[in-house]
């Protein structure tokens, strides 16, 4: 089959790297660049011939037109009209499929002509607007794999792409969609409020046609994922070893939206690695160390969610063994990449773009195409072995624990304890043994300062998953009586903390001078 030919237009001077990154994602995506081969004007030989001559006959050989329309108007020849109207006119007059891409949102000032020209564009065809480079190639992904739909050329889409005839807008959590509204904006600036209608803000990240809901839609919002989908749980699995030897430890399958995922996934492994706990004699708040950087970990996990093949009967797996920390994820790297060419700049080819995108927005990915390497920097800030990444059945990323693991808490504690406790604690208070205590309990109570609040005690412990803390570090410490509510009446308010009981004072003064600098 001939490829179908894409003119994309915009003023060069503003959308120049743009227009390169879309070129060559374009190009090495292994679904569209089966179909379609990109032109661009500056990619040409030099040529004898007039420029405006050269770029209008190639928009009437294109099949489709893109158009990225921003602040500028561009060059305007002796009739006031620049190339990129040109071209756009041209592309009309020859009925053309036309795409159209405007940066920005209404705030935006634009040079005069070019608010004409959007305006003349919006009486004509929808218009979509895009943020950034990455936004822009979700968006003409989107729309490039309609087309080969609706003319058929292909029978069914990529699978986040897909509408699922299953599902309805009904099984979408609405609340989900409004605090995703709520961070995308204060993080990445998403253009629109938190008091849309659902349907716009679906529209709007290509994951809504026709009322009907794609599966990038329900794993990032839907009230229960797994009923449609139910191979996207992560496993999760800590050995003490560093083979996979029965009995497990440690095990767990998280279920969820893939944002839940993410922090289930991450809290699980940060809170079976060793972490450091410093003292207060500079400040109130203790600085604590993992032993693995948290945006590492963060990192290889997000990955292997957002990038995975959502077709296969795999999941996600975790796995935590005494010398490293493995993820595996089913699929393969996209035509183009290698383990080899993870580790140098690469462009962004993400296996599921639709799902991507939302997740770079909401802040669980900070640039698309930076995800390995970042993984390799943070290892060697940290002093740790260079991560491995490794294509087989499955992909594999692997981070390196230190060389010689010095053990859990258990292993780091002295086995004396006292039964009687001066200093901060008056009277006699009769200690458990704390090497039986749980380390997630130890690791609360040694950032327990004063007063806290739930949110407040996450962040010290770099944890996201509320469900998680609650259950495995705050109840804990509830039942055993060694922190109590501030608000004992009322344990949902609002303005509920946290402190230590008479009993938590004694065990967390015992944990420092057993172990006052390691956790």
């Amino acid at each position: 089959m001939k490829k179908l030919k894409i003119f994309i237009s915009s003023v060069q001077s503003e959308f120049a790297r743009e227009r390169e990154s879309l070129f060559d994602y374009l190009h090495s995506d292994p679904l569209l660049g089966l179909f379609f081969e990109p032109f661009l004007f500056e990619k040409l030989p030099a040529s004898d011939q007039r420029a405006d001559e050269v770029y209008i006959s190639e928009v009437a050989q294109c099949d489709i037109y893109i158009g990225l329309f921003g602040s500028r108007y561009g060059f305007e020849d002796t009739e006031g009209i620049s190339p990129t109207e040109r071209e756009f006119d041209e592309a009309t007059r020859q009925h053309k499929t036309r795409l159209i891409y405007v940066l920005g949102d209404s705030t935006l000032t634009r040079h005069p002509k070019m608010d004409q020209l959007i305006q003349k564009v919006g009486i004509n065809l929808v218009r979509k607007r895009f943020n950034s480079g990455d936004d822009l190639k979700s968006g003409v992904y989107a729309s490039l794999v309609n087309y080969l739909k609706e003319k058929e050329i292909i029978r069914t889409g990529p699978f986040d792409a897909a509408m699922n005839n299953l599902a309805t807008i009904e099984d979408l959590d609405q609340d989900k969609i409004k605090e995703f509204v709520h961070v995308a904006r204060a993080k990445r600036g998403f253009p629109l409020p938190a008091e849309s209608a659902t349907e716009t803000i679906l529209t709007h990240l290509n994951l809504l046609d026709n009322n009907r809901v794609s599966n990038a839609a329900l794993l990032l919002f839907g009230k229960q994922p797994q009923r449609f989908f139910i191979t996207s749980e992560v496993k999760c699995a800590h050995f003490h070893g560093f083979d996979v030897i029965k009995p497990i430890p440690a095990y767990q399958v998280y279920k969820g939206d893939v944002f839940q995922l993410v922090n289930q996934a991450v809290d699980f492994v940060m809170g079976k690695i060793n972490v450091s706990v410093g003292t207060r004699d500079e400040s109130t708040q203790v600085a604590i160390e993992y032993e693995l950087p948290l945006a590492a970990v963060s990192e290889a996990i997000v990955n292997a969610i957002a990038h995975r093949d959502y077709t296969s009967n795999g999941s996600v797996q975790v796995m935590l063994f005494k010398d490293r920390l493995e993820v595996w994820n089913p699929g393969h790297l996209p035509l183009g990449l290698s383990p080899a060419k993870l580790r140098q700049p690469h462009n962004s080819i993400p296996a599921n773009p639709l799902l991507a995108e939302p997740m770079y927005l909401f802040g669980s990915i900070e640039r698309l195409g930076t995800g390995t390497g970042d993984i390799i920097r943070l290892c060697k800030e940290k002093g740790l072995k260079e991560p491995e990444f490794i294509q087989e059945e499955n992909f594999k990323s692997i981070i390196w624990r230190t060389k010689e693991p010095t053990g859990q808490v258990t292993g780091q504690v002295t086995d004396h304890v006292t039964d009687h406790v001066t200093g901060e604690v008056s009277g006699e208070v009769t200690v458990p043994d704390i090497i039986h205590i749980e380390e997630l309990t130890k690791r609360l109570l040694l950032v327990l300062a004063s007063e806290m609040s739930r949110q407040e005690l996450m962040e010290r412990l770099e944890l996201k998953h509320r469900p998680n803390f609650m259950g495995n570090y705050i109840q804990p410490a509830l039942d055993a009586e060694y922190i109590e509510l501030t608000i004992p009446g009322k344990p949902t308010s609002i303005n509920q903390k946290y402190r230590l009981t008479t009993l938590g004072k004694s065990i967390t003064q015992q944990l420092r001078c057993s172990a006052p600098e390691s956790l």
